[in-house]
């Protein structure tokens, strides 16, 4: 068998196998998830709402309610059935997609909400296969490369459809789809080969385990208001990611750049180079307590780069594309390490027994329900401000509360830590 090949290999390889396996994987996935924001859907309204706010506020809520049934899935899911978990979730979007293709508007935004259901479950399962291991660092670093690279490359996918082929743009979501399955099946494959983690990753960062419901109980408990922090914290920053990708091409479009497909990709691969290195270079870091406070000290200087880039692009000292660049990096420097390595590294450093998944998914849950109260207060109470305005003003926010929760969270998690020292 192919696993026990690569558990032959050494370590530097199957790290290197792992990482490809796990980029590919999240790559290909992106497309079932937002290639439909590459269309336009221009004039097209239904009770005064534009139809691609619709479109993205079905997906939105049917994240949310996904990750609310992930917390439970995720947590328990053995590991042995992860595999066939991804692939099943993505083809039963998939066969929503066609649905929503052949469907009339508005009546096929159920199946944008039904579709949304499995794909809410992806990033949770992947992580299972990456965490828990001395090289989890660079392997969650290459993760969420795909992810930054992912939303860009999914609108890119769209176009292309769009471009190439006779299709419209309710079946497009369906046809990237279709081309994509293959090579996530094959990513996929590739990944569940990756063995386990050794006797030495479980000593170094704690054996993870599936958690029940008085495991994810005693979880809370333990670390209740650190959690609450971080949560809130995190509903504010991926709703500001959110809309960040989804209006991408409004923005660029209100900015005087609209058309250009390649930009889709070429804003966001500078962002993804920076904050690969960044998250790579965590895996130097051996003390899992230091390690913990510069990734959160990372989160605030994300907060800090959203701020003063756009302070700076009102001053017209920064283009428009640099300062795109530049809020999306402060964002992706928080949101990467938020998703993977900040709970990681805090389940190392309190030597803690659990699952990664189970929290980043249980933090997704109400991400998405904000990212939707965001959707609502633009189109109801900000509906005549542009895109750009109100991503200007959600810049400037986000900045300073974000800044103000992570700073307490970190006092919080250090009283922690001394008190935990003591016992």
């Amino acid at each position: 068998m192919l696993s026990k090949r690569i558990s032959n290999l050494p370590n530097s390889v199957q790290t290197l196998i792992a990482a490809v396996a796990a980029f590919c994987t999240y790559l290909c996935f992106y497309p079932f998830r937002r290639a439909y924001t590459a269309a336009t859907f221009e004039e097209l309204y239904f009770w005064g709402i534009h139809f691609k706010i619709l479109i993205i506020t079905a997906q939105v809520l049917g994240f949310a309610v996904s990750k609310g049934i992930g917390v439970k899935i995720v947590s328990e899911m053995k590991p042995e059935n992860r595999a066939k978990g991804l692939l099943l979730f993505t083809g039963l979007s998939w066969i929503c997609m066609l649905f929503f293709g052949l469907t009339p508007a508005p009546y096929n935004l159920i199946f944008v909400f039904l579709g949304s259901l499995p794909l809410g479950l992806f990033y949770g399962v992947i992580l299972g296969f990456l965490e828990g291991r001395k090289s989890t660092d660079l392997l969650v670093a290459a993760l969420t490369a795909s992810f930054i690279i992912g939303s860009g490359f999914a609108k890119s996918i769209g176009k292309w459809v769009l471009n190439s082929f006779d299709v419209s743009e309710f079946l497009m979501p369906f046809v990237a789809d279709s081309i994509m399955y293959i090579p996530l099946a094959i990513s996929v494959w590739f990944l569940a080969q990756i063995p386990r983690p050794s006797e030495a990753d479980k000593h170094d960062r704690v054996e993870r385990l599936p958690m029940n419901k008085n495991d994810r109980k005693a979880f809370r408990k333990e670390f209740g208001i650190g959690l609450v922090l971080f949560i809130v914290s995190y509903v504010l920053l991926t709703a500001y990611r959110e809309f960040r990708d989804n209006f991408m091409p409004e923005i660029l479009q209100e900015l005087g750049y609209g058309g250009q497909t390649a930009l889709f990709t070429k804003t966001e691969i500078p962002i993804a180079i920076v904050v690969l290195l960044l998250m790579a270079s965590m895996r130097w870091i051996k003390n899992h307590a230091k390690a913990f406070l510069v990734i959160q000290s990372l989160l605030l200087l994300g907060a800090i780069i959203i701020g003063v880039s756009t302070m700076l692009f009102q001053m017209q000292i920064i283009n428009p594309i640099l300062w795109l660049i530049s809020v999306g990096f402060g964002a992706y420097v928080a949101y990467s390490m938020c998703n993977s390595i900040y709970f990681e590294r805090m389940l190392a450093a309190f030597k803690y027994a659990g699952t990664v998944g189970f929290m980043i998914t249980l933090a997704d849950y109400y991400a998405y329900f904000g990212s939707l109260l965001v959707l609502f207060y633009k189109n109801f109470f900000q509906n005549k401000t542009t895109n750009v305005n109100f991503f200007i003003y959600g810049s400037y926010a986000l900045a300073v509360s974000y800044f103000l929760m992570v700073l307490v969270s970190m006092f919080y998690f250090k009283k922690k830590a001394a008190q935990t020292a003591k016992q």
